[in-house]
Order: C-alpha cells, then sequence, then structure tokens
C-alpha cells in the first residue's frame, strides 16, 4: 500500500480513470513522459533539469532569406509567436547559417523572398548553393515547412521559396505543412500559415510558463512607429541636384524624423506609404464609369471608392490576379487567351505593357461592383529608399536620393508612384509617411577594414551615408569609390561632398564613369578594369566591396567584371574566380543593395 503522503485520495484516482478511458495511446506515453519528469523534478534540480530537456519539442530553427527585409520581418514575426507557445525557435539569417548544422535540424521553418527573375536572395546565394548541391546530406529525420514570398508580376513567382519545398523533398524531409507562395501583399497569407504551424509544433510540446517581468515603476509607453504604423514626417528640403540641361531628373530630400524615436545606421532604406496620384485615380474611375463617393465595406470598415483607390490599392501595375478578373468579367478572347498555363512568355509580356487602366479601356465593361474590383487590386505597398544620411551626422534627420520614373506608355506619360509622390506632389512642410527597414545585409564593416563602393546614379546615396559616418568617427581604413552617370557636367550627383572628402582623406580614392561623354559608353565595370590590380591588392589585403544600383544591368555587370578581375590578377581559372567571389559573399565582404 502507497505511503500516506504519495496515495492519491478516492476523488484523485477517480479523476485518473476518467481521464485514462479518453486518452489515445499516444497522450498516454506522453503523460507517462511528463509524470516522470514531473516527479524527479521534485527530487533534485539537476533531474529537473535533465527531464525538462527530453521533454521539450524537437529543436526548431527558423530560417530566412531576404533581400529587402520583408522575409526577416516575418521570421521575427514567427520567432515571437512561437516564443509566445512556449517554444523555444532559433531565428538565423541564411547569409549567416552554418552549412555543417544542417544534418542536426530537426524542425525548420523556411521563410523565403524571390528575385525579379526567379532568383533567391542574394545574401542566400550560399545557402542554395550548398542544399542544391551534391555535398548536403540525406535529411529523413528533419521537417519542414516553406513560406514563400514573390510578385505575380514576374513569370518565375515565388521560384527561391519552391526550389527549397522540392529540394528539401529530394532530400528526405517530411513537410509539416504545405508551402504557401504570397504575393507582395502577403501578410494575409504570411499570419495564418505562422499560426498554423505554430499551433502544430506547440501541440507537441510540453507546456512552458513564462512569468511577465515585473513593471518598472514610472515606466510609460513609448510609441513605436512601423511599417504599420509609420511616422509622418515633415520634408524640410526637396531640391533638384542635377545641373540645367541634364538628361535625367534626380531629386535631394531631407525630412525631419524629429520627436519620432526612429534610429538607423548606414546602409538602411527609409519606407515611404504611398499615396496614388489623384490624377491617375480620377482616369481609372472615368473609365471604370464610377463615382468616387461610392461607399463600401473593406474588412469591416467604410469608405468611398476613391478613398480606397488613392490610399488602399497599387492601381498601376496589372497582375495576374486583375488579368483572371477582368477576364472573366469581359469575356474577352485575348484575356481568355493569356490565362492559359503555356501562355507565361506572353502573358508576362502583356502585364509589362499593360497598366490597369489600359486593361479597362481595351476591353470595357459597365457595371463593375467596387467589392469585386478592389478584391482584384494588390493593397498598396510602401516603397523603399536607401538613406543617403548618416545620423550621427545629421541627428534626427534622414536624406533622400530620388530620381523619379517616367516613361511614356500606349501615348500617355506615365509615372512611378512613389518617386513622382516625392518629385511632383511633397513640397516643403508636406509630412510623408515612413519608418526605417534595416539593411544587415550592407553594413560598414568593424574598425578600420578597406571598403570599395561602387554604384551608379542614386547608387551612389548610401556611400554618402557611408562617408558621414567615417567622418564623424574618425574611423580608419582606406575608401574607394567608382561612381557612373550619364555626364560629367550634369549628373556629378553631390560632387563637392566628394571631393571635400578626398581632400580631407575621409575618401582615397575615386574613379568616375560619365557614359555620355565620349563616343564609347564607359561604365564603372570599365573603370574597374582599367584598375585590375590595384583593385585586387585592396581585395588581397581584406577590402569589402559595395553594389548599389540597378539589378538587371549594374549588379551582374560588376560582378562579371569583378570575377575576370580575380581570374586575371591571381591566375586562376574562371571556376576559382567564382569560388572567390562566392567566399567574399559567404564572408560578407561582398554586399549588394540593387533594386
Amino acid at each position: 500500500m502507497d505511503p500516506p503522503e504519495t496515495a492519491l485520495t478516492l476523488e484523485q484516482r477517480q479523476l485518473l480513470e476518467d481521464l485514462s478511458r479518453s486518452l489515445h495511446p499516444r497522450q498516454a506515453r506522453w503523460l507517462s513522459g511528463y509524470f516522470a519528469g514531473f516527479d524527479a523534478g521534485l527530487r533534485t534540480t539537476s533531474a529537473q533539469t535533465a527531464s525538462f530537456q527530453t521533454l521539450k519539442a524537437r529543436s526548431l530553427t527558423i530560417l530566412y532569406g531576404t533581400e529587402t527585409g520583408n522575409a526577416a520581418e516575418l521570421a521575427r514575426a514567427l520567432d515571437k509567436a512561437a516564443k509566445a507557445k512556449g517554444l523555444e525557435p532559433r531565428l538565423v539569417d541564411m547569409a549567416d547559417y552554418k552549412q555543417r548544422e544542417l544534418s542536426q535540424e530537426q524542425d525548420l521553418l523556411i521563410i523565403v523572398s524571390t528575385g525579379g527573375d526567379g532568383d533567391p536572395p542574394q545574401p542566400a546565394m550560399g545557402f542554395f548553393e550548398h542544399i542544391e548541391g551534391r555535398k548536403v546530406p540525406q535529411l529523413e529525420h528533419a521537417r519542414f515547412a516553406v513560406l514563400a514570398l514573390g510578385d505575380t508580376t514576374y513569370e518565375h513567382f515565388c521560384e527561391a521559396g519552391k526550389r527549397l519545398d522540392r529540394r528539401f523533398e529530394e532530400l528526405g524531409a517530411s513537410r509539416l505543412t504545405s508551402r504557401v507562395d504570397c504575393d507582395v501583399d502577403y501578410e494575409e497569407l504570411a499570419e495564418p500559415w505562422i499560426e498554423q504551424v505554430v499551433a502544430l509544433l506547440a501541440q507537441e510540446a510540453r507546456p512552458v510558463v513564462v512569468s511577465p517581468p515585473e513593471p518598472v515603476a514610472g515606466d510609460l509607453p513609448v510609441r513605436a512607429y512601423d511599417k504599420r504604423h509609420p511616422f509622418p514626417a515633415p520634408i524640410m528640403e526637396n531640391m533638384i541636384i542635377v545641373g540645367r540641361g541634364s538628361s535625367k531628373e534626380t531629386h535631394h530630400v531631407e525630412l525631419s524624423l524629429a520627436g519620432s524615436g526612429l534610429t538607423y545606421q548606414p546602409g538602411d532604406a527609409l519606407g515611404i506609404a504611398v499615396s496614388n496620384d489623384p490624377t491617375v485615380v480620377a482616369a481609372l474611375l472615368d473609365a471604370l464609369v464610377l463615382s468616387p463617393e461610392v461607399e463600401f465595406e473593406v474588412k469591416g470598415h467604410a469608405l468611398t471608392l476613391g478613398e480606397a483607390l488613392t490610399h488602399r490599392y497599387e492601381i498601376t501595375t496589372a497582375t495576374p490576379r486583375f488579368l483572371d478578373y477582368w477576364a472573366l468579367l469581359s469575356n474577352a478572347a485575348k484575356l481568355r487567351q493569356l490565362q492559359q498555363e503555356d501562355r507565361g512568355g506572353e502573358r508576362a509580356a502583356f502585364l509589362s505593357t499593360h497598366h490597369i487602366i489600359d486593361i479597362v479601356r481595351r476591353f470595357p465593361v459597365t457595371d463593375v461592383m467596387p467589392n469585386d474590383l478592389v478584391s482584384a487590386l494588390r493593397p498598396l505597398q510602401p516603397r523603399l529608399y536607401s538613406l543617403a544620411s548618416s545620423q550621427l551626422a545629421i541627428g534626427d534627420e534622414a536624406h533622400l536620393t530620388v530620381a523619379p520614373v517616367r516613361y511614356e506608355l500606349h501615348g500617355e506619360p506615365r509615372n512611378g508612384v512613389a518617386s513622382s509622390l516625392i518629385a511632383d506632389r511633397a513640397g516643403p512642410d508636406t509630412a510623408l509617411p515612413v519608418y526605417i527597414q534595416s539593411n544587415p545585409h550592407f553594413r560598414l564593416p568593424d574598425g578600420g577594414a578597406p571598403i570599395i563602393m561602387i554604384g551608379a546614379g542614386t547608387g551612389v546615396a548610401p556611400y554618402r551615408a557611408f562617408m558621414q559616418e567615417r567622418e564623424v568617427l574618425g574611423a580608419g581604413g582606406q575608401s574607394w569609390l567608382f561612381f557612373g552617370d550619364r555626364n560629367f557636367r550634369t549628373d556629378f550627383l553631390y560632387q563637392t561632398e566628394w571631393q571635400d572628402w578626398l581632400k580631407d582623406g575621409t575618401l582615397n580614392r575615386m574613379d568616375v564613369a560619365f557614359s555620355r561623354d565620349g563616343r564609347e559608353k564607359i561604365y564603372v565595370q570599365h573603370r574597374m578594369k582599367e584598375r585590375s590590380r590595384d583593385l585586387y591588392d585592396w581585395l588581397e589585403n581584406g577590402a569589402h566591396i559595395y553594389v548599389c544600383g540597378d539589378a538587371a544591368h549594374l549588379a551582374p555587370d560588376v560582378n562579371e567584371a569583378l570575377t575576370d578581375i580575380i581570374a586575371a590578377e591571381a591566375h586562376i581559372g574562371r571556376d576559382a574566380a567564382e569560388d572567390y567571389v562566392r567566399t567574399l559573399q559567404s564572408d560578407h565582404r561582398y554586399q549588394r543593395d540593387v533594386y
């Protein structure tokens, strides 16, 4: 018979019998382990620790690959949600992931974005090369789930996430749940995915009670401004900084962050919550034969159609979602053709040459319902601009370098949503809703390591921030700028500042390429090759190299030139030179901020 201190009461025995009849065998095994651990915990502290280790959930790693920060933001939200359920996740950027750890993983939650051509984010390239290589271990013991971010306006939608999803399956890992592919309005699909995977994992884990920290007397809540709650930053200065007669238009914009509490580092970006041009809104409503005053509900909020199209939805770029909607509405043979699975290339070409208003005008429809219309539109997304300033140097300000996007389509002038807002409608004292988008993959090195900065046009913006920072800190280390634009006389952005930094030694070398000044077009990659020997010596002496600007042309051209330079100067083959470049990337010595 049990000793008195351990005997169950009649009521306890009844409760236990009732519980045991309702248990599944797997639940009974879990409960057995729970009470074994509970008993051990009552006996000694060391036994308590051991039993906790055997009972806690499988190891959990949240792995993310990002270029603009969206995947990182979601990964942090997932990490927070998992911890709130008592799980103990490890949050890791693919750029920092140690390849040898893969064989030890048990549960992996992966969030990854995709570039325009279906490529993974640049900082995640090393992880993709390893996972898709021949040396990767089998992962039969592992489980995984993938949240893929992309843009349906591109043909290879969410391709990076799809590649990882396929590869983990090939390696024998089991899916925790099906992959979810998100468009630019990723929140609506991402949030349920986070809830689902966290709930799934939490069901398997022993509950953990975490006591909240005691409040400190005098603590007051501080308003935090972020992507969902941007700060209204007044514009203090908005000036054109190209010379008279330039074929381009570039603005230097200064905003006040006073009172916001926002902080940033060189390399970070400023997010702007934009609104659509009222003239574009009016033209679309006219083509739809709809009044801006029509009222309707969106997620329980009443608003007018004019308000919705101005502040809530993307109304220029046409997407497959809108194409499907308008094909159904108009029954147009051309649009139905483009919906066919084997017309991917033709569909992408059509969408790139037709805004929403062009489709509406070409295939007119009457009696469009506002609720149905907005359900076919994407939420209006913030735009990111590389910060052209160091907060150490200028305090509560943020500086931007903005080139308005202007072009003609179907005989009409068209403008970029954010850049035209800044250039045409944002005068002094206008407030822009802003937040800081951290970019840990574009950072000055610690200490006095040399830096090589390569950029064209507005791609010079973060380097202005780098120089301001180094000047204030009095940081040692050599600095070398390669800058390119069209004409020396009109397009040498921040020329006097660069010359001042050359004089005081903050900047040690500068090579410029102005493509329209001579018979032959000279670009930054040509200047790099002209300085091939010195550039390679800098790399051998520990220099960090940065590229900022156009993702379609500048970035691949510079990468090609860099590989050629290394092959020539190191007297090695192409494969070895590419390995050298990959090592620079994995060591965080080759960083890119491209768009």
